[in-house]
């Protein structure tokens, strides 16, 4: 065997320790049943940390003869890993913190499948199914203490940014944890882990030692941003969509550093939802922040916002540039107001009931060529409903950039086409032009190659 491979059987690090008969003989049965495949790319994606990728189907190449599989015992299960990459071990033993998210990986893949999908209880179609299936997962993973006030906040940005900016995550990371505030992000690395980190050692300080560094993913996205290590809760959502309302149901705010097609697709999803009639009245901190040298880029974003979806988008967020100790000071205060909401109407602190997501944020959304070309890319609809339409656009353009299935449709098919109203798709070409120029996006090779061509017309 190469010596970068390994093969080896893990026993349950915390969560899955202690299980009924039921449960093993179900989690045994399930795990070799239609989700296999989904669980086995999660678990290379998971053994991967560390060694940076940012294409799923590359990873998938590189260990086509990787194998996990689930082995009952008496009281719980394991795991059987062969030609497993070395660098998840130390003297041949699994590192703890990897461990821990293989098993995540056992729990959430093979829960929703047996659990949520299957399980007329949920209603995934409704509104309201989502949410409570969303609720369910988060619970499942141990995510919610009841006890805990309002203190987690989103962390969101590129997995690829440079190091005078991953250092700036850093910083901002360390001031929040100084005001005891927790981190979620997407749970990869560069502005991801960057936060984290910098959390780690604020929190070291002020003597937080149940700080919580909690890293929510989902199966098409984990393998270009595996978890990094420092991530003590991981959460695996069934899609995208059910990912991104995890982030704002259990996060107290967000802040968004530099990142690429991936992070507008975030702030297209949040703003989508504030710009809801029922949202208006609630507090929800969002600062877009980076050092000096990424103003340019929330510069670019400011101006599509303002170009697509007006003031009222604009005036649900800060921005603002190279100053670390303001971010957290702002967040703070935003956190703070957060809290008061919550007490002064009764809900809970860890988990956002009250606000509003329509179909249109949840629908799980398929970049198709025909449903990239048929996206309804006009300003002759509510704000809302173009910020969703619009984040769809995004999604696609990052599934062809970074995921297997999404590069895959791309080599077949060629370029993605997005059809729509004359100005508005300037301005989208001019926003993933800068994305292109500031090496916010995949460069294949030498030479940018995009998975998609923009169509425009005087009408949508």
């Amino acid at each position: 065997m190469p010596e970068d491979l390994i093969d080896a059987q893990i026993s349950p690090p915390g969560q899955l320790d202690i299980l009924s008969k039921y449960e093993i003989n179900k989690l045994t049965d399930d795990s070799r049943g239609p989700q296999y495949q989904l669980f086995r790319n999660c678990s290379l994606a998971v053994l991967n940390c560390g060694n940076y990728m940012d294409d799923g189907k590359e990873l998938l190449e590189k260990y086509a003869d990787f194998d996990i599989s689930v082995i009952p015992t008496e009281r719980a299960v394991k795991l059987s890993v062969k030609n497993a990459p070395a660098s998840a071990f130390v003297d041949g033993k699994m590192i703890r913190g990897i461990a821990e998210h293989l098993f995540a990986v056992l729990r959430d893949i093979i829960y929703v499948s047996s659990e949520i999908t299957g399980d007329p209880r949920y209603d995934l179609v409704s509104p309201q199914g989502v949410t409570d299936a969303v609720f369910h997962i988060l619970r499942n993973a141990g995510t919610f203490e009841q006890s805990r006030h309002p203190r987690l906040v989103v962390c969101w940005g590129g997995h690829s940014i440079s190091r005078e900016e991953y250092d700036y995550t850093k910083k901002v990371g360390y001031e929040l944890a100084l005001r005891h505030l927790d981190i979620c992000t997407g749970c990869g690395p560069g502005a991801m882990k960057g936060p984290m980190k910098g959390a780690t050692i604020g929190h070291a300080k002020q003597r937080v030692r149940d700080g919580q560094y909690l890293g929510i993913t989902e199966p098409g996205i984990i393998a270009a941003e595996a978890p990094n290590p420092i991530v003590n809760e991981l959460v695996i959502m069934p899609d995208i969509e059910k990912r991104l309302e995890a982030f704002v149901r259990t996060g107290h705010g967000v802040l968004v550093f530099p990142g690429g097609a991936g992070t507008a697709e975030e702030i297209l999803y949040l703003l989508g939802i504030l710009l809801q009639e029922e949202n208006r009245e609630q507090p929800f901190p969002l600062i877009f922040t980076g050092p000096a040298s990424a103003a340019e880029y929330f510069i670019r974003i400011d101006q599509f916002i303002a170009s697509t979806l007006g003031d009222a988008a604009r005036s649900r967020y800060q921005i603002i540039i190279d100053d670390p100790v303001e971010v957290a000071r702002q967040m703070a205060i935003g956190v703070e107001k957060v809290q008061e909401y919550r007490k002064a109407t009764g809900d809970a602190y860890y988990f956002n009931w009250q606000l509003k997501i329509s179909p249109e944020f949840q629908r799980p959304f398929a970049p198709t060529h025909k449903n990239m070309r048929e996206l309804a890319l006009h300003t002759n609809q509510a704000p809302h409903l173009l910020a969703a339409n619009l984040r769809r656009a995004f999604s696609g353009i990052v599934s062809g950039n970074v995921k297997d299935e999404g590069i895959r449709e791309v080599e077949k098919h060629g370029c993605y086409e997005l059809h729509g109203e004359k100005q508005l798709m300037h301005s989208m070409d001019i926003l993933l032009r800068s994305f292109v120029e500031q090496h916010r996006m995949k460069l294949p090779g030498k030479v940018y190659n995009p998975c998609y061509r923009i169509i425009s017309g005087e009408t949508a």
